[in-house]
């Protein structure tokens, strides 16, 4: 008689059989799979978990060692710390509400109305997204500074200049231009969903033009709107690197950064800071769900498709095409002006540069290919821990009934409302004391950490793109390969990995294109120039007058990898998707 297999292969043990058996019976799941939840609760756990709950006993620890709120009365009666705050919340608000004031009219015409060019003016709307706001934040200077190119042309025409860039306006001009396409998509996205017979019946009662988008489509699609505009808010919370460029300090992350480097990771000072940024992200994402709560969205037919386009007239079409043309050129000037920066050869006081060289590349080509190499390594190798974490986390949660599974499942996709300054301060002060064998290197401030971070902020990216993945991949696939004799690892390897293939592609090239431009977490764990990637490098050369050239270049260079990244994953997840639909027919 023929020894019962294991999933590996072997002959199952008594022991094993019975563990397994009992595993199978109450949770559906083998030991291997258990172990795979204990791997990633663990990962987790080291890297993110236990850093978060430093960085709070820290905030919450007295001088005397026991527990205290001194550290933030400290706080709040200094008053930088305090400026410090309200300046933070105030960025973060009038960057919503500029954001929403270019984001809801274009996804309103773009969703309501007949527009020529629509496919393409969505798509300018989503391609500031691509560039880190960081990267254009000198470029915008030259353009909407003091003496940049509009208010020189406004000094020599009108005789007055605009303070677009002036302290906190030019945080918020730049932080709009970039995220307002969260708003954009999100609220494109529940236009689109919105039944057409609500509007009409709406047209029946004698509602139109601004009291029918104020009080019937704009709350249908408040939803998205509120989506897109928490995530904005958390996001410019979290920027650390555009208030440094424009030497605006005055703001919590700055602040907190201020206090780690300077002062050192022993004052609690930059804990307390970090503590109150996440509580003010949780309570950004906390407000939003209260927002939405008690209010009734669903519709119960689709009768229309979405909202039904209309015509604009001549007068309209001509007032939504001069709104278009302007919200695009000023959205998509940072990419201009970076480019521009990047082959001119002096830009200052003048309305363009004075004259135009590659020279620029030349001396990134000279000195930073070290850079590059390191993004690709650092970005590769973070992208691959987030999708065997991403595939293996999603498999154990729909595939079995393990106790924990949620758990471990929200503390993943919690990352994303962590701002990664938090976690670096977290990593850093977890991980310094630990030395590594024979180099005497701290483990916080050698280079794999920095591959750590990264995968931890994108793990959610590659979870979602995992879980949507398989459950696209019905379970009779992997029972029927069982039932002809497969184990485990044979089905896992041979039917669900190759079947989620094009999933857990575009979860890799999403999780590579925005940690390659990650910089708040990269400017704490970078301790040797060698180490460095590419986005701590435009930093640098971005600090002085003549490296703004070069660091340009190198911001161009991030930019080309950030949109062939991004379209990679488009094209995949549209690979995908059109063989399904083949398949289903």
């Amino acid at each position: 008689m023929t020894p019962p297999r294991s999933a590996f292969g072997g002959p199952t043990l008594p022991f094993q059989g019975r563990e397994r058996g009992r595993l199978l019976a109450r949770y559906n799941a083998s030991p291997a799979q258990a172990l795979a939840l204990v791997f990633v609760a663990l990962f987790l756990l080291a890297f993110l978990v236990v850093p978060l709950l430093r960085v709070i006993q820290i905030a919450f620890t007295g001088p005397d060692g026991a527990f205290s709120l001194v550290h933030f009365g400290d706080f709040f009666r200094t008053s930088l710390l305090r400026e410090s705050f309200w300046n933070s919340i105030y960025v973060a608000g009038m960057t919503v509400l500029l954001a929403s004031l270019i984001a809801v009219p274009l996804a309103t015409i773009l969703a309501r109305y007949r527009f020529r060019g629509a496919a393409l003016i969505h798509t300018l709307g989503v391609v500031p997204l691509v560039m880190p706001p960081f990267v254009g934040a000198v470029a915008m200077q030259l353009i909407y500074g003091r003496n940049g190119t509009i208010n020189l042309l406004l000094m020599d025409w009108f005789g007055f200049r605009i303070p677009f860039m002036e302290g906190l306006n030019g945080v918020i001009f730049v932080e709009a231009l970039h995220y307002f396409p969260f708003i954009l998509l999100n609220l494109s996205a529940s236009l689109a969903n919105i039944d057409s017979a609500m509007e009409e019946s709406a047209q029946n009662l004698g509602a139109h033009g601004f009291t029918l988008f104020s009080r019937i489509v704009f709350p249908l699609a408040l939803p998205g709107y509120v989506a897109g505009a928490a995530l904005v808010f958390v996001k410019v919370f979290d920027d650390l690197a555009t208030p440094l460029l424009l030497n605006v300090n005055n703001m919590l992350a700055p602040q907190a950064y201020l206090k780690i480097t300077s002062v050192g990771i022993a004052d609690p000072m930059g804990y307390v800071i970090s503590v109150i940024m996440i509580a003010c992200s949780l309570g950004a994402m906390l407000l939003s769900a209260l927002v939405l709560k008690g209010r009734d969205f669903a519709i119960t037919q689709r009768g229309g498709g979405g909202l039904s386009r209309r015509s604009l007239g001549r007068w309209g079409t001509a007032a939504a095409a001069a709104f278009v043309i302007v919200a695009l050129a000023v959205s998509l000037s940072p990419h201009i002006g970076i480019f521009l920066l990047s082959i001119g050869t002096v830009w200052s006081f003048a309305e363009l540069p004075d004259a135009y060289t590659v020279q620029h590349y030349v001396t990134v080509y000279r000195e930073s290919l070290p850079l590059i190499s390191n993004t690709v390594l650092y970005c590769g190798l973070a992208g691959l821990i987030d999708i065997v974490l991403g595939a293996t986390l999603a498999y154990v949660v729909l595939r079995t009934k393990l106790p924990g599974r949620r758990l471990v499942e929200q503390a993943a996709m919690s990352a994303v409302a962590i701002p990664g300054l938090v976690l670096g301060i977290g990593l850093l002060r977890t991980y310094y004391d630990f030395q590594i064998p024979f180099t005497g290197e701290s483990l916080a401030t050698f280079w794999f950490m920095l591959v750590i971070a990264y995968a931890v902020r994108r793990l959610p990216y590659a979870l979602a793109a995992a879980t949507a993945a398989l459950q696209q991949l019905h379970v009779s696939l992997e029972e029927a390969a069982e039932s002809l004799g497969a184990g485990k690892l044979r089905v896992l390897s041979r039917i669900v990995v190759p079947l989620m293939t094009g999933g857990l592609l575009a979860g890799f090239v999403t999780s590579f294109a925005t940690a390659a431009v990650e910089l708040s977490a990269t400017l704490l764990l970078v301790a040797r120039a060698p180490d460095a990637p590419l986005s701590y490098g435009i930093y640098v050369y971005m600090q002085s007058a003549a490296g703004r050239g070069p660091g340009a270049a190198l911001g161009v260079i991030a930019v080309v990898v950030v949109a062939i990244a991004t379209y990679a994953a488009f094209k995949i997840a549209e690979r995908e998707r059109g063989l399904k639909s083949r398949e289903m027919f």
